[in-house]
């Protein structure tokens, strides 16, 4: 089987620290985004941009100075930091106005723990539509009936062994719902962009003291609490489940798929010691869909994760997808996707290697963002809802979309199957029938296995 490649330039694989901060990032669908300079660690960088305006009369967005920084220390004692900073802030000729904007985040891993804040993440003075807002975490605001803006955005996540954390912020996040201002319906404009990712490098094993004839004994430490597997419990799974209409959304596995209700199971590797969502079986390369029509984010790689990627959808719920073998062209961050867009392809990576493939799904309601990654729901009762989409097809310049014209997958970027036409001979012409009517079926981990059956019609031969 082969399947479409991730990106080189994802996350890479490896322990050490990363760091990312933009002051001003605008996202036009179909369009290379603009904005401010962006910085990338670990190599350490300041920036001090002055003005900027966008377009050049400052009617979309503009600012009267901006400035970024990024630190980045990799090795057992791992650190890395990042800060935008914006004074003056105006969006569409003043309907959205600050006096200053900071986006910071910062992330700190040991050989022993891991942890992260966001620092003095603030917005002094926000001003919507005429009106003063004093900004919470993760807080939703309306804006008429042209788009939503998130205010102090922001998610940490931990990983256990070696210890790891990601942060990132965004200060302010404007979404187009409607064409505004300039630009068209789903475009966004982030506004203080800060991310920080540390990983402890696995320390080199100590020598071993010689033997001695004095034994001493040591105290045990006290352990601390754990779940079934092990592993120690820092958060509860939550016993609530929103309310959220199926309209619009399906289901995140192309084909034949199964799961159950795994949610709050204790996990050993992920943050808090429980499983954060469901576990969709099906075969390798089976495509992922967008669940519902929404934005791209955090693509790339972590340890537990694997390949993996988050969607948010126009209320503002996120989705995280785990353990993809490849990514769809519309992987991409800022992406704006439809429900039953094909973002990528079922695999076992990250921390399911040498499970059976599938993919991870958790659901993390607007309401709950606060409470960063522990704030995901029990996905069952939303997944037994969501409609399962029949057809998908490949067009290379825009990826999987859905088709009511085909009955299947037509092949593209990704082969799926394939019929052994080596016992057919040229002499007869019956016997390349028998040979491409061979039918892939499932067989043991998820691979395809041939079992022949009899001719149902002459093949036809594809564009694929």
């Amino acid at each position: 089987m082969c399947a479409l490649g991730a990106s080189d330039g994802a996350a890479d694989r490896s322990a050490g620290s990363t760091a990312r901060a933009w002051a001003i990032k605008v996202i036009v669908p179909g369009q290379p985004s603009v904005g401010t300079r962006e910085l990338d660690a670990p190599e350490d960088g300041v920036a001090f941009d002055g003005a900027y305006a966008y377009p050049t009369d400052g009617s979309i967005v503009s600012a009267t100075s901006v400035t970024t920084s990024v630190t980045a220390t990799s090795g057992e004692q791992a650190s890395a930091g990042a800060t935008s900073q914006l004074t003056s802030l105006s969006l569409f000729a003043g309907e959205i106005t600050a006096a200053t904007i900071t986006g910071e985040a910062h992330a700190n891993a040991s050989t022993a723990s891991a942890s992260g804040d966001i620092g003095a993440t603030a917005i002094s003075q926000l001003v919507v539509l005429g009106q003063a807002v004093t900004p919470a975490a993760n807080q939703q605001i309306q804006l008429a009936d042209w788009g939503y803006a998130i205010a102090l955005e922001q998610k940490g996540q931990r990983d256990d062994q070696p210890p790891g954390y990601h942060d990132f912020v965004t200060a302010l996040d404007v979404f187009l719902t409607a064409d505004h201002g300039g630009l068209p319906a789903h475009s966004e404009i982030q506004i203080g962009y800060a991310e920080a990712n540390a990983q402890a490098s696995v320390p080199q094993p100590l020598p071993k003291a010689p033997s001695s004839p004095t034994t001493t004994t040591t105290p045990k430490p006290t352990a601390p609490k754990t779940n079934a597997n092990g592993a120690p419990v820092t958060s509860k799974p939550l016993d609530i489940t929103p309310t959220l209409s199926p309209q619009g959304y399906v289901f995140p596995v192309y084909g034949p798929s199964s799961f159950t209700d795994t949610y709050g199971a204790g996990r050993s590797d992920v943050s808090g010691g429980w499983h954060h969502g469901d576990d969709i079986f099906a075969p390798l390369g089976a495509p992922i869909l967008a669940v519902a029509h929404g934005t791209v984010f955090s693509v790339g790689w972590n340890k537990v994760g694997g390949w993996r990627l988050w969607l948010r959808d126009d209320k503002g719920w996120e989705y995280y997808y785990a353990h993809l073998s490849a990514y769809s062209p519309l992987a991409v961050n800022g992406a704006v996707v439809n429900a039953g867009d094909v973002l990528g392809f079922v695999g076992n990576t990250g921390d399911a290697e040498g499970t059976p493939f599938h993919l991870h799904f958790e659901v993390h309601p607007v309401g709950l963002l606060g409470l960063g990654y522990d704030g995901a729901v029990d996905p069952t009762k939303y997944l037994d809802a969501w409609q399962h989409v029949q057809n998908v097809r490949f067009d290379a310049a825009a990826g999987w979309r859905p088709a009511s014209s085909a009955t299947a997958p037509k092949a593209g970027a990704i082969l799926l199957q394939s019929s052994d036409i080596s016992s057919a001979s040229g002499l007869d012409p019956s016997s390349l029938e028998r040979a491409l009517t061979q039918r892939p079926t499932e067989g043991t981990g998820g691979q395809l296995a041939s079992t022949a059956q009899p001719p149902a019609s002459k093949p036809v031969v594809g564009t694929g």
